[in-house]
């Protein structure tokens, strides 16, 4: 299985950063190859501008999404993004490994995203088996999963805790982002308050990745609606 970790944390000595290592170590010691997109390190350019094209199709209007499309087709993407596209495409789990902040992913993480899900290559038009996205998106028959540290504890990320329920607060990434982009998305891994539980309290959480990252084959992902229980309209279809 080939793994492809994008990492989003400036400090290498951070949970985050034990987290990424651990992943790297079990995942190798089990036959994997794995791959490392460290953005922080590599100073990726998180803006998504005019920049990322060395030749725009409209010089006078900037609409990212066509210049992203014809760009992937003419060869005219920024090198950055082309390398970040074929790591996705070698891979066949990708695990985004981050912290929490403000409810979402950092911005430099984000600011991949913009830049490398791009129309013509990830998502957009159609083909044999209508739109390209969800179930039918570019990077469909990989797997996806989320890696995250929070700062608070299990209790106040609950569907009764002040902060609502994590899986809702991750849902516009893995079903926005992952699953829109046509991957399985597995679980999301979350870490609590790794600040506040003291060294043994880290330990277990690394011990309990760690049977997550042996199990990952075999581990069912979360289900979400196929296109085909959806009208024309994009809406459900009476009884789904």
């Amino acid at each position: 299985m080939n793994t492809l970790i994008v990492y989003a944390h400036p400090e290498p000595k951070s949970f985050n950063g034990a987290l990424k290592d651990l992943a790297i170590s079990v995942l190798t010691e089990q036959g994997h190859k794995v791959k490392v997109s460290d953005l922080y390190a590599m100073n990726f350019k998180a803006v998504a501008n005019q920049d990322d094209f060395s030749k725009l199709a409209d010089p006078d209007f900037l609409k990212l999404q066509v210049e992203q499309g014809k760009a992937y087709k003419n060869g005219t993407l920024a090198p950055d993004i082309v390398a970040e596209i074929e790591k996705l495409f070698w891979a066949d789990l990708v695990v985004l490994q981050f912290p929490m902040w403000w409810f979402s992913m950092p911005a430099i993480l984000k600011g991949w995203v913009d830049r490398v899900f791009i129309t013509g290559a990830i998502y957009g038009g159609t083909d044999s088996r209508g739109a390209r996205m969800y179930d039918n998106g570019g990077l469909q028959g990989r797997k996806a999963m989320i890696s995250v540290t929070l700062g608070g504890f299990a209790g106040m990320n609950s569907m009764s805790g002040i902060n609502g329920d994590i899986n809702q607060q991750l849902f516009h990434i893995n079903h926005g982002v992952l699953y829109f982009a046509g991957m399985q998305v597995l679980p999301s891994f979350v870490a609590y308050a790794p600040a506040q539980v003291g060294q043994d309290g880290r330990e277990q959480i690394l011990d309990e990745y760690k049977q997550r990252l042996l199990s990952i084959q075999t581990t069912p992902p979360l289900s979400y609606c196929p296109l085909a229980d959806y009208d024309h309209n994009f809406v459900l279809k009476s009884g789904d």
